[in-house]
């Protein structure tokens, strides 16, 4: 429960922003976190906004502590060489220059990396057992939902099935890729997106570059799997399209301006690359169509997992002992 335990309980110490099952969350914990959330932001958020944004991430942390404590009982802790090697990996596509760079930009050191790895690995384990390796779908659901959902897979227009690694420069509160890795300027946008570029052309999988590095949210976490576009989507931006309808699959574009059309407004964000994954002419598609069966089988499964994610993180929330001293504080003062 994220809410404040009731009780008589003992006065924390001044730092102790937060208890889960008697574990201590230190406000110089918090405030690192804070300070990587603001990355190279020049400008301090108005003290409110500061605190709704430190709020937010003490949640985080909290519902992030009672998942660590859970995997140290089922014994699904990260190792040392879990750590090392995802380390590595990460290091890979930089100078040791370039490495400490990044982490100063992101207010972090090493230890405080390596940490945040553990943590991010340990939480992948236990899903994994916990909720992952729970789901089935069988091909007496996915027949059942092509019947109940056949007009979806009759293509009115020409699809274009399509993934795509981005990278902005703009500022982000949120990093989804598995490298944790922001661009923080227009310029290191553009060089890192020249040295994915370069990483596809020496003949690296474009998949496991988007999950590392792309920083779309939407889909950098399934490879930059946009899906099926409709053509007559891909007319709203004329250079990917010219360059699209000229790829075979398999094929990649050339680096490409990212564009926001969010507010009517269309403006330039950063940099795309595209890549074809398949193209499909209109008509229906059947079920005996092997990718029409994988498109029912992954949706049925994210939709799954998604439910189950969200029972299972609320039934270790009403299970956990958690007291939110920062948020308590914070009432008491605007009472004051």
């Amino acid at each position: 429960m994220l809410a404040t335990v009731a009780g008589c309980h003992r006065t924390p110490a001044p730092d102790v922003m937060a208890t889960v099952n008697g574990k201590e969350i230190l406000g110089s914990e918090l405030e690192k976190y804070y300070k990587a959330n603001l990355g190279d932001t020049q400008q301090e958020p108005v003290p409110e906004q500061a605190n709704i944004v430190r709020l937010n991430i003490l949640k985080g942390m909290i519902e992030d502590e009672i998942l660590q404590q859970r995997a140290a009982k089922l014994n699904l802790a990260a190792s040392d060489e879990d750590v090392n090697a995802k380390l590595t990996e990460m290091k890979a596509p930089y100078t040791q220059e370039e490495f400490d760079k990044q982490l100063k930009q992101r207010n972090l050191s090493l230890e405080d990396l390596k940490r945040d790895i553990r943590r991010q690995l340990t939480k992948t384990k236990l899903l994994n057992k916990e909720v992952e390796s729970k789901i089935n779908i069988t091909d007496a659901e996915i027949s059942s939902n092509y019947l109940a959902h056949k007009a979806d897979f009759n293509l009115i227009e020409p699809q274009y099935h399509l993934a795509q690694i981005v990278v902005t420069g703009m500022p982000s509160q949120q990093t989804p890729n598995l490298q944790n890795n922001k661009a923080a300027s227009e310029a290191d946008a553009k060089k890192k997106i020249e040295v994915l570029q370069a990483k596809l052309k020496s003949g690296e999988e474009f998949g496991a570059l988007a999950m590392q590095f792309s920083e779309n949210p939407n889909n950098s976490s399934n490879g930059g799997d946009m899906g099926f576009i409709p053509e007559s989507s891909l007319h709203n931006e004329p250079q990917a399209y010219d360059a699209i309808v000229k790829l075979k699959p398999g094929q990649t574009t050339d680096i490409l301006p990212a564009i926001d059309n969010s507010g009517g407004a269309r403006r330039v964000v950063g940099y795309v690359i595209y890549k074809l994954i398949a193209r499909e002419p209109a008509g229906q598609r059947e079920l005996n169509d092997p990718r029409v069966q994988q498109t029912i089988r992954q949706g049925l499964r994210e939709a799954r997992a998604q439910l189950l994610k969200t029972a299972y993180f609320q039934v270790l929330d009403n299970e956990a002992k958690v007291h939110n001293y920062f948020a308590e504080q914070i009432i008491k003062r605007g009472a004051q």
